[in-house]
């Protein structure tokens, strides 16, 4: 298994160094379902999240020594994650049509007395374009403030503020009106 695989691969220079207490079975024991959820949240599929959370615990373990401070591990899984997701988003691939199935607990499912299933409310996230998607996961998934968001992406607080606004009348206007707005994400995929 890849836990099995990356304790492997890990061969004790960075402990012995005492750069970091936690070891990469740690890391995945106690934020694999977080991780997970995350990816998932930007990506959309199950195939791509299990990807790219693959690939944020390979990129952690490489840079284990880099873990300063062990209680704030789960922050820095997740901006490996968002810089893989990036990276990813920025080479074109072809989207593939799949089912939908996500707890998207975080962020509101009820727009103007409504409620909506889960899927419903990530084939809304999914429309998003990446730049607003990323703000939205980061605001409601995260709980990042607007500083803290900018700071992240390093772009302004008022781009931000922005691009958070932008994405919640998108949602909002996907939800209210499925069928005027169910084109789906552009034609990328991570």
């Amino acid at each position: 298994m890849m836990l099995d695989r990356l304790a492997a691969d890990n061969d004790g220079t960075d402990a012995a160094a005492g750069s970091s207490p936690v070891d990469i079975r740690t890391l995945v024991t106690d934020h694999h379902r977080e991780v997970f959820r995350y990816a998932y949240r930007l990506v959309g599929r199950q195939d791509d999240a299990e990807d790219l959370t693959q690939q944020t615990f390979m990129l952690a373990q490489q840079r284990l020594s880099q873990l300063r401070h062990p209680d704030r591990a789960r922050g820095w899984l997740f901006a490996i994650l968002r810089n893989c997701y990036r990276k990813a988003v920025s080479r074109p691939m072809p989207l593939a049509a799949t089912g939908l199935a996500l707890d998207v607990d975080s962020i509101p499912d009820t727009v103007a007395g409504q409620t909506f299933d889960q899927e419903t409310l990530q084939a809304a996230l999914d429309a998003l374009s990446d730049e607003f998607k990323l703000v939205v996961v980061m605001f409601y998934f995260e709980q990042r403030s607007y500083k803290e968001i900018a700071e992240q992406l390093q772009i302004p607080i008022g781009t931000v503020m922005s691009r958070l606004t932008r994405a919640k009348s998108r949602l909002r206007a996907c939800l209210l009106n499925p069928s005027g707005h169910s084109q789906g994400r552009r034609g990328t995929a991570p």
